[in-house]
């Protein structure tokens, strides 16, 4: 029965980040369902650790040939999905989003009218000019008087990726462009309600597990019955643990490819902020102890820190410092590395998939 640190490091190889790895980032991304991505940079990292020679060009690509998509699939903040996905999973998540946030849009000005005017300025530019960045698109429609509130810009763009009228494709630096979801991704796969449940329970079993219906539910913006339906759907193709006295299931072959690749799993290695390992759970005191969390999200603001990992473990936050062509390496353990671990996270600092 994993508890405490044999459950990090069975998820740790969940996740992707320990053991054989595909060469597609689509496959990458693909297997674990979404992971969160409001910090673009930190996202890429986070696909490219999981995917052979960790290659951030590689993810790169497959953004610009539209195999990945950024949109807001759920939680109410921006995910990457594979492209063909993401219409099933809107299917399922964007109604109840949409309802969540209406008050908030109504907060910044975004009346009927104001959403319906927008709806047409972004279907005319794009039709037109393509994907464009999203500053061309706010100035569309700022230009038109619907920007009275410095955060509207983002609500419309996030309830018309959720409406599946837009979508974020092509990554051009730091930044991407914002596309018509029906010209990017001309090819959606398309699945009924029960069949969709089935398929993300299904996912994220395969790729997080051991993990619960209560996960599930928060990871995907779920209602627990239909976490609990997507999971029953799929039950016996997982095999399951009781720990603290809740059931957790997984794939079959998971422990067998811990008894393999234990060595790396164990070793130490920087995450990315935002990172499934630390973001796919509702509870993650499995690699985070007590007393430290305050340290990985500051002011409890959402914002989560790079995080250096070991054992499984949460041991400290980390972020680049000095200058883009002589970075460097700036650590805050949450207690004394030793002269062992503090080399690690070098070396894993001087292999951390970046921009070339």
């Amino acid at each position: 029965m994993p508890t405490g640190r044999e459950l990090a490091l069975l998820r740790l190889c969940a996740l992707g980040l320990v053991g054989p790895q595909p060469h597609d980032p689509l496959v990458a991304v693909q297997r674990l369902g979404a992971l969160q991505a409001q910090d673009l940079p930190g996202a890429l990292a986070s696909i490219a650790l999981r995917v052979e020679g960790h290659s951030h060009a590689a993810v790169v690509d497959a953004f610009a040939d539209g195999r990945l998509v950024r949109s807001w699939p759920m939680r109410g903040t921006l995910h990457i999905v594979a492209a063909a996905d993401l219409g099933w999973m809107l299917s399922l998540t964007a109604a109840r989003m949409l309802a969540t946030s209406a008050t908030r849009r109504m907060q910044v000005g975004i009346t009927e009218a104001v959403a319906n005017r927008a709806r047409l300025i972004a279907d005319e530019v794009l039709s037109v000019a393509g994907p464009i960045t999203r500053a061309a698109l706010f100035d569309q429609w700022r230009e038109a008087g619907l920007l009275n509130h410095p955060q509207a810009g983002v609500h419309l763009l996030g309830m018309l990726c959720q409406e599946q009228q837009l979508v974020l494709g092509p990554v051009v630096g730091r930044e991407q462009l914002v596309a018509r979801l029906a010209d990017w991704v001309p090819s959606a796969t398309h699945r009924d309600r029960d069949a969709a449940l089935a398929e993300l329970a299904r996912r994220y079993l395969n790729s997080h597990g051991p993990a619960t219906a209560a996960d599930l539910a928060r990871w995907a913006s779920l209602p627990i019955t239909q976490a609990r339906a997507g999971i029953a759907a799929v039950r016996d193709e997982f095999d399951a643990a009781t720990i603290d006295g809740v059931e957790h299931l997984f794939a079959p072959q998971l422990p067998q490819l811990l008894a393999d690749h234990r060595r790396d799993a164990i070793r130490l290695r920087l995450l990315p902020g935002f990172d499934e390992f630390v973001l796919g759970y509702a509870d993650r005191s499995f690699a985070v102890a007590a007393g430290f969390e305050e340290r990985l999200v500051p002011g409890g603001n959402g914002m989560f820190r790079a995080s250096i990992v070991t054992g499984g473990r949460v041991v400290g936050t980390w972020k680049r410092g000095g200058t883009t062509k002589r970075p460097s390496l700036v650590i805050e353990p949450f207690a004394a590395l030793s002269a062992t671990d503090q080399a690690a996270a070098q070396r894993a600092f001087a292999a951390f998939p970046s921009p070339s």
